[in-house]
């Protein structure tokens, strides 16, 4: 019997729990796939914000790359916060020498407004880390950051994309969650175009909503789906997750990585 499809995250830690790291391993889990990982920074992190952040040394993070990929071998490599040029380059060097599907998501600010990604590493993301990825993942003010172009309306949506797969990328998922109305997403290759749209959801607490989404495409293409079917799996399952997403400390609250696995055996929980 072949092996559980391997998943390997490169991002940073969450100690709240709602998104980096920690929402990644969840989403694999809930999933059906083998997460593991490659931290590439420390924060103290909870629903009110970063409060702190700490990169780790490059060789600590290639070392934990080598270690994992060469051992037991990945079919898809996700990447979130890199916070540093050097973690930018080294990340991209690792991933464009490895055999398997990369969704990067190119962390730039937290959902408090933190800053995770310095100003001098965004050369560094287009140059080096936007042309490796099979699947881009930004939103609107990540696309902002990186191409200048700034999102109002639905219409937009696509010179945004354009924008995006100029630096490289084989697609680019631009979502438009921060528009008015319905939650919508475009997905294309420069030649084919995928919308995705689901209702928007009365719900504040949508903590590691990006993380979660980038981690479920990553599950899916290792599961063999092509980039449209594994995004189209990764929205149903990020919308649930949003749906269920829950209050936890004095902010906003973490989706619901579980909340296929744990539908009605939650209970009431307490804020």
């Amino acid at each position: 019997m072949s092996p559980v499809p391997r998943v390997l995250t490169v991002a940073g830690s969450d100690s709240g729990g709602g998104a980096g790291i920690q929402a990644d391993l969840k989403t694999m889990l809930a999933l059906g796939v083998h997460g593991m990982s490659v931290i590439t920074a420390v924060t103290a992190q909870n629903s009110l914000g970063v409060q702190g952040a700490w990169p780790l040394p490059v060789e600590a993070v290639r070392a934990q790359y080598r270690s994992v990929v060469d051992d037991i071998g990945v079919q898809a490599v996700k990447t979130g916060m890199l916070a540093s040029a050097e973690l930018v380059e080294a990340v991209a060097e690792l991933i464009a020498t490895t055999d398997a599907p990369a969704v990067v998501d190119p962390v730039g600010v937290s959902k408090h407004g933190d800053a995770l990604l310095a100003d001098s590493a965004l050369d560094s993301m287009r140059g080096k880390l936007l042309p490796a990825a099979t699947v881009a993942t930004p939103n609107l003010d990540e696309v902002a950051q990186l191409t200048g172009v700034r999102v109002g309306s639905e219409e937009q949506l696509g010179q945004a994309a354009a924008a995006v797969l100029s630096y490289g990328p084989k697609w680019v998922l631009v979502k438009g969650g921060h528009l008015p109305g319905d939650a919508v997403d475009l997905l294309t290759d420069g030649s084919e175009e995928h919308w995705f749209r689901a209702p928007r959801l009365d719900n504040r607490h949508t903590h590691g909503t990006g993380c979660t989404l980038a981690s479920a495409i990553a599950s899916q293409l290792a599961k063999g789906r092509s980039v449209p079917h594994a995004v189209a799996a990764a929205k149903e399952y990020v919308t649930g997750a949003i749906a269920a997403g829950f209050a936890l400390g004095g902010g906003i609250g973490p989706v619901d990585h579980g909340w296929a696995l744990t539908r009605g055996t939650r209970g009431t929980r307490g804020a």
